[in-house]
């Protein structure tokens, strides 16, 4: 007796290319949403929910409810908010141009022909990126201590006295230079990874014509690595606007840094020690915007500039 094998129909083919995909993306779209998609949504409704007193007198009790945009309002309006928005940016201005700055600069150093040690030196920078932040705070808050700074102790023995790593305007540097010292190697294997995607044949063909590898270093390779300096420049950005966890491991060394010195301080501080969970739900959704908003305009402008391509 013959067997007669039978093909899956074109409709149950059609429907199996197309189960299988989600099947195998199923798992990461359960992550995404379980833990991006619902805390955001549960933060928003949140954000729109705040205590209120019912029942005046003695006998009032706090009924949480509704209150539309009002913790928004609180949000925007609140001066120590706002102030530690400005500590931000300030200490984005200093923190930003270093990091990029050296990371950029240590990339060329390891892509030119002479450089030796490369795998040495690309390992030695970026090790200090492998330090959790807290950790790095630490060791970093011991060394501005006037007690423990091997620098202070240096200008006493020389005659002068401690420096305040602590005090203003210094404090900015200080929290600047943890952000250096963690975050250059993290910047510069971005930039040399995209330094040595580079085609050999442009570089042999610049120093044909004469070209020192310091201009082919600004001319061609600076140019050529901009979509990567972008890259890091918005991570660099989007790391200030979150800066959280310097300060807070270096408050309890110095008392010029306060419970509320950068926002996402003042949200936990809202949130868990004044137990106001609407109004730092608020605070973290514009922040959030923020940052959002923040990070489009920079990917906008930098596009323009770089790719020389409007959106």
């Amino acid at each position: 007796m013959s067997t007669v094998q039978h093909r899956p129909s074109k409709r149950a083919a059609s429907i199996r290319k197309q189960t299988v995909p989600w099947l195998f993306a199923a798992p990461a779209i359960i992550l995404f949403t379980a833990f991006l998609l619902v805390p955001i949504g549960y933060a928003i409704f949140l954000s729109f929910r705040g205590l209120r007193l019912e029942g005046g007198g003695a006998f009032g009790r706090r009924v949480e409810g509704f209150v539309g945009f009002e913790n928004y309002i609180d949000a925007l309006t609140d001066a120590e908010f706002l102030a530690g928005l400005g500590r931000s940016l300030i200490y984005g201005a200093i923190s930003i141009p270093l990091v990029l700055g050296l990371a950029l600069l240590f990339a060329l150093l390891l892509d030119t022909p002479r450089a030796r040690l490369t795998g040495f030196s690309r390992t030695a920078i970026f090790l200090p990126y492998a330090v959790p932040g807290v950790i790095a705070s630490l060791l970093w808050g011991f060394l501005y201590l006037p007690s423990t700074s091997p620098v202070s102790y240096i200008a006493r023995e020389l005659g002068g006295s401690s420096l305040q790593f602590f005090d203003y305007p210094t404090l900015y540097f200080s929290l600047a230079n943890i952000a250096l010292w963690s975050g250059v190697g993290f910047n510069m294997i971005i930039i040399y990874t995209s330094l040595r995607g580079i085609p050999t044949e442009i570089y042999e063909a610049a120093r044909l014509d004469g070209a020192s590898e310091l201009t082919i270093a600004l001319r061609i390779k600076v140019p050529l690595v901009a979509p990567a300096l972008v890259l890091t420049g918005l991570f660099s950005v989007i790391g200030t606007i979150q800066l959280y966890s310097e300060p807070t491991t270096l408050r309890p060394l110095a008392n010029t840094i306060s419970s509320t010195w950068v926002p996402l301080m003042k949200i936990y501080q809202e949130a868990f020690m004044n137990d106001n969970l609407g109004g730092a739900a608020a605070a973290s959704v514009v922040l959030a915007l923020g940052t959002l908003i923040l990070s489009v305009i920079l990917l906008r402008f930098f596009q323009r500039r770089t790719f020389g391509a409007a959106s």
